[in-house]
């Protein structure tokens, strides 16, 4: 349910953990302390003119400063610190108008810089560093990997290069290439908490549980630079908890008070502040009565559509793929995607499809789903959290065996019944046991948190 690509994360969202997939925004650089020498000997000539452009670029004056450095760089094509003036400027101009173009533009200079003769080498880390990060911003995952490859065989020795590498191989969903750089910048630096956090997120994506705890959790405890992330709180209280260690709460408490979850129970990463915040919630507190009342007047309409699709057409049903089973067999029918209606999967189901076409807070909520859930006896699903707090989960009962089936969602469990709808917020933790003799099958429908205004339901992007 995650993209492997980062968006460049609206002001009021921050980024999201998956399993399974790396999201980065480019935060993760490291910082120097040293003052950089950016001036070859011919640049230390032209200084004085140098100085000037940089001037008008740090007041804020952006086309003449791109003008001066463009200036110079005709005048003295070798300099490298002109160069590097024309590529910031081109950066600076491009953020002031939304370009894209433009933002290419700077790339393409920056680059440029590291070609040309005795160029200092903290202006080539600086300008190879910038051009990879902005080659990511744009979404261009394998060209800032070659960028950020150059960076670590120039400066084999510099740890922080080979871990922002790691970082682009976990950016186009390389896994495994990742985990190879964070082993040898292990091997290198032991202490490297910047590594060890990385490479525990790695690990616990493998599903080694075990393993990742300790490097999730000395990562954290360094402090380093790039180790302060809500997504390794997240997996390594994750992880003790698969264990059964309560310790996970400290961890949860902890990423709490950093200022990465919304609470303790409530730990999604990409959320739209002052939300209504509750585990469980009434039809009344949603204002979705119509779709309640619909749901559940027609709940047997939806039953029978979904179990001759489990009789005749079994292999709709899709195992449940993210990881959050301790034990058993629990299968999904999905009808609509991120607001996007599965056309062929409807075609099974055409009546319940057309029932729900009247409700657009649900078929076009584009951070859930919409679906049928069938889960087995002997069924544990993990302690978990929804990713977001843009939505709320409702479930209607379609077939619930007497007893052994319930939902915990944050410290109060329920039980489902048939032809009624139970509503929760998925991005509280909640767990799911199913002790029953027989299946237990539900409706899951996904709509908008009800205090998002049309424009933010218009524009959130899908998860």
């Amino acid at each position: 349910s995650v993209p492997a690509q980062p968006t460049s994360p609206e002001s009021e969202e921050t980024v999201q953990p998956a399993e399974k997939s790396y999201v980065e925004s480019g935060k993760t650089f490291s910082k120097k302390k040293k003052k950089p020498k950016l001036l070859n000997k011919f640049d230390k000539t032209i200084k004085a003119e140098l100085d000037a452009a940089e001037k008008l670029r740090k007041k804020g004056k952006v086309e003449e400063a791109l003008r001066a450095f463009e200036a110079l760089v005709n005048q003295y094509p070798q300099s490298p610190r002109a160069r590097y003036g024309k590529a910031q400027s081109e950066d600076d101009l491009a953020e002031k108008m939304r370009s894209n173009e433009m933002l290419q533009q700077a790339i393409n200079t920056y680059d440029e810089v590291v070609s040309l003769p005795n160029v200092p080498s903290d202006l080539i880390k600086l300008s190879l560093k910038r051009e990879a990060d902005r080659q990511q911003f744009l979404g261009r995952m394998r060209g800032s990997l070659v960028t950020l490859q150059k960076l670590v065989q120039l400066f084999p020795s510099e740890t922080s290069f080979k871990n922002d590498l790691g970082v682009g191989y976990l950016l186009i969903g390389d896994n495994s290439n990742a985990k190879k750089v964070y082993e040898e910048v292990l091997s290198l630096a032991p202490n490297d908490g910047f590594a060890k956090v990385h490479y525990g997120f790695i690990l616990k994506a493998e599903n080694k549980i075990a393993e990742s705890i300790p490097y999730l959790q000395e990562g954290l405890e360094s402090g380093d630079p790039g180790t302060d992330d809500g997504r390794f709180y997240f997996h390594l209280g994750d992880a003790l908890q698969r264990m059964g260690d309560k310790e996970a709460y400290k961890w949860y408490e902890l990423g709490y008070q950093r200022g990465h979850f919304a609470s303790v129970w409530q730990r999604s990463l990409y959320n739209v502040k002052g939300l209504k915040a509750q585990p469980w919630w009434t039809a009344r507190e949603t204002g979705y009565t119509e779709l309640v009342k619909s749901l559940e007047k027609n709940w047997k309409l939806i039953r029978d559509e979904g179990l001759a699709v489990m009789d005749k057409k079994r292999s709709l049903f899709l195992p449940e793929d993210e990881n959050l089973r301790e034990k058993g067999d629990w299968s999904q029918f999905t009808l609509w995607q991120q607001g996007r209606k599965n056309e062929n999967a409807c075609k099974s189901v055409p009546k319940t499809c057309a029932l729900l076409e009247r409700f657009p807070e649900a078929t076009g909520c584009r951070r859930g789903q919409i679906k049928y859930s069938i889960m087995h006896p002997g069924t544990h699903v993990w302690p978990h959290t929804g990713p977001t707090n843009c939505r709320l989960r409702m479930h209607l009962g379609l077939v619930i065996p007497k007893e052994g089936c319930r939902i915990r969602c944050a410290q109060e469990n329920r039980d489902w019944e048939e032809g009624k709808v139970l509503i929760f917020d998925d991005s509280f933790e909640h767990e799911v046991w199913q002790d029953a003799e027989s299946y237990r099958l539900i409706f899951i429908v996904d709509v908008w948190h009800p205090e998002l205004t049309a424009q933010q339901r218009r524009t959130l992007p899908a998860i």
